[in-house]
This record gives C-alpha cells, sequence and structure tokens, in this order.
C-alpha cells in the first residue's frame, strides 16, 4: 500500500473504524472517515493521524438518512478534488449498531432502526458511491460472528448482518465486471461501546470467553490491524468471502 490509494470508512471515529483508519493511514493510505455525532474524536483523530505524517479528513454522515446520501456523496468529490484525485480505492461499509432484546419483545421501532443503519444504509450508500469508487477497488462489509452462533436478544441485530453477508455475495458477482472485489469481515465479541456497553457486562463477557477458543474477548485491533493486509493487491484473489476474525468464537 501508498499514499495514492485513499480509503473511506463509515464510522471511523471511534470502535473498530478508528482503528482501521489509524492502520491505514500508518500504511500509507489516506482516509475520508466519517462521524455521526463524535466530532471531538473526530478531530482527536485527525491530530493523531497527521502528526504522524499521514493524511485524513472527517466528514459527518447519518446512516439512518438515506435521503442525505447524494449531499454527502458530493461532498466526499470535493475532499477528492482537494486532494487532487477524482475516485477512491476502498470503501469499507463499517457504521453500524446494536439493540438487543429478547424475540417476544423486540420492537418495531428497534427492528426498522437496525435495518436501516446495518442494511439498508451500506445497501445504498454503496450504490451511490459506485462512480467514485476505482475500478479495481474493494470494499469490506461488517458482520458478526452471531450469524453463526446464536445468542439470546441478537435475533434482530444478527438479521441484518446475516443479510449483509448476502448482499456481500451478490456485489461481488455485480460488480466483478469493474474488477471490485467484496468482501465480508466478521467480528466477534469485543470489549468495546458497542451496543450501550452491553460487551463489558461481567455476564456477557464471561459467556462471550467461553465460546471463543483463543480464551479472550477481541479489540479494536484485532480487526483494524487486518484491514490493510485485506485491501491489498496480495488479497486479491478473494471476493465474495466472509473473513472470520473473532477469535474461533462459536466454532
Amino acid at each position: 500500500m501508498n499514499d495514492s490509494k485513499i480509503a473511506l470508512i463509515t464510522g471511523a471515529s471511534r470502535g473498530f473504524g478508528r482503528s482501521m483508519a489509524t492502520h491505514l493511514a500508518k500504511a500509507g493510505v489516506s482516509v475520508i472517515g466519517t462521524y455521526h455525532r463524535s466530532t471531538e474524536a473526530a478531530e482527536e483523530l485527525v491530530t493523531e493521524v497527521e502528526e504522524n505524517g499521514g493524511r485524513i479528513a472527517f466528514l459527518q454522515f447519518d446512516a439512518a438518512r438515506t435521503d442525505l446520501f447524494a449531499a454527502f456523496a458530493v461532498r466526499v468529490s470535493d475532499v477528492l478534488s482537494g486532494w487532487g484525485a477524482q475516485r477512491f480505492d476502498y470503501l469499507v461499509n463499517n457504521a453500524g449498531i446494536g439493540s438487543f432484546a429478547p424475540f417476544a419483545t423486540t420492537t418495531e421501532e428497534q427492528f426498522d432502526e437496525l435495518v436501516a443503519v446495518n442494511l439498508k444504509a451500506p445497501y445504498f450508500l454503496t450504490q451511490r458511491l459506485l462512480p467514485l469508487l476505482a475500478d479495481g477497488g474493494r470494499i469490506l462489509n461488517l458482520s458478526t460472528a452471531l450469524t453463526r452462533g446464536v445468542v439470546a436478544t441478537g435475533s434482530a441485530y444478527a438479521a441484518t448482518k446475516g443479510a449483509v453477508e448476502v448482499l456481500t455475495r451478490y456485489l461481488a458477482v455485480e460488480l466483478a465486471d469493474r474488477g471490485i472485489r467484496v468482501n465480508t469481515i466478521q467480528g466477534g465479541a469485543t470489549d468495546g461501546d458497542f451496543g450501550d456497553g452491553i460487551m463489558r457486562t461481567e455476564h456477557v463477557k464471561d459467556l462471550a470467553v467461553k465460546a471463543i477458543a483463543l480464551g479472550r474477548m477481541g479489540t479494536a485491533d484485532d480487526l483494524g490491524a487486518a484491514v490493510p493486509a485485506l485491501l491489498s493487491a496480495e488479497f486479491g484473489w478473494a471476493t465474495g468471502g466472509v473473513i472470520e476474525l473473532n477469535g474461533g468464537q462459536s466454532l
């Protein structure tokens, strides 16, 4: 990888997205990141990356507002123009939410919000950004080990991520004529504030560790550090796949 490559990462101000942005910048990739409300976190990451010689820009983005995607694409184009580019090379659909409730009490509002952010957003944002994505580029979508191993209260969340894995296969076929590779990262239980901090409760942590072959919770860097390799030319024969980065969860 080198500084001629540009990545767009949604949800890049915190968690997995922040780690991905940091590691890609260290690998010489310029990054366009998005944030929803975490303005301060985004500004801190800009400072950190620039102090280390990298290039990064942040744009505000609401994954639930597909009606604003056209305007967002224009802002992406403006950033590219400022960098002397017309296209970017890597799209990482990382932004997502978690909502956990028993199937019997999951509300339609909870379900619709999960579908809007976790499925509808990557579907229509990818569609909107296709003219700006370079031929031979890469798309990475984010999924979860809960599409394999069942954990009570995760039905709606896991269903949206299962749909993303199917979407990945279809995009891999439909975009192959442009040489665009599309894959899914299947993350596992991670020590973070995802899902209102559900993964930091002692009960959930104990259950997760018992289900992970490597015997520990994951970290954001367990995913983020792998992304430069997954987007590289050396990984160019992989498309339509689910890449498991979950410590062997639910084997």
